[in-house]
């Protein structure tokens, strides 16, 4: 099968999602494919479906896990994003990997700082408690000098401060200072979100 054909088969799969389950041993295989096109496809879809069926991609986690360590940026932001899937699903599958997804917060790549926010957002929507003393690491991401980036952060802050608001509150006045100055109206906007989140007006 063609690179081209296999990447085909898994968009269908992807949205054949009665036939995840059964698929997962079989998408795992293909993470030594050698494409990177393939890789990411595949650790894209095995986050998705781990969030469905956390149990039945836990044996496949520490290869997902391995490329954390890839020179690829986007294999890097893909297993970010896989393991905050599975992460949502069960905190416990990636809790070895948990507190090593930190150093992409100083990513060289825009999209892999990004996608640690979106795996973290991800994560804290189940289990918030674990982020208490990590919203340093965050509030850095909010002054980023990439536009998306900076557009995301405040999201981290919107979705801890609905669960646990107490993480928030030390940020209130840097976010209200953000949402009255950045040049980016979605910024604004989203930190202007974030503070709403934890009852603050």
């Amino acid at each position: 099968m063609t690179e081209a054909e296999l990447y085909k088969e898994l968009g269908a799969l992807t949205k054949d999602k009665g036939r995840w389950k059964e698929s997962i041993s079989y998408v795992s295989s293909l993470l030594t494919h050698d494409s990177v096109k393939i890789q990411a496809k595949a650790l894209w879809l095995l986050g998705e479906m781990g969030l469905m069926y956390p149990q039945s991609v836990q044996d496949a986690v520490p290869a997902i896990a391995a490329f954390l360590n890839s020179p690829e940026p986007l294999l890097r932001e893909r297993v970010l994003n896989a393991l905050g899937r599975i992460g949502r699903g069960d905190y416990g599958i990636i809790e070895p990997y948990w507190a090593g997804l930190f150093r992409f917060a100083c990513d060289e790549e825009s999209k892999v700082r990004l996608a640690l926010i979106w795996a973290s957002e991800n994560i804290a929507t189940n289990t918030p408690d674990v982020y208490a003393n990590h919203m340093p690491v965050f509030e850095k991401l909010l002054y980023d000098e990439d536009d998306k980036v900076r557009m995301e952060a405040p999201e981290i802050f919107r979705v801890l401060g609905k669960r646990r608001p107490e993480f928030v509150r030390p940020y209130l006045e840097r976010l209200r200072q953000i949402s009255e100055s950045d040049e980016n109206r979605v910024v604004r906007i989203h930190c202007l979100g974030a503070i709403k989140a934890t009852g603050a007006e």
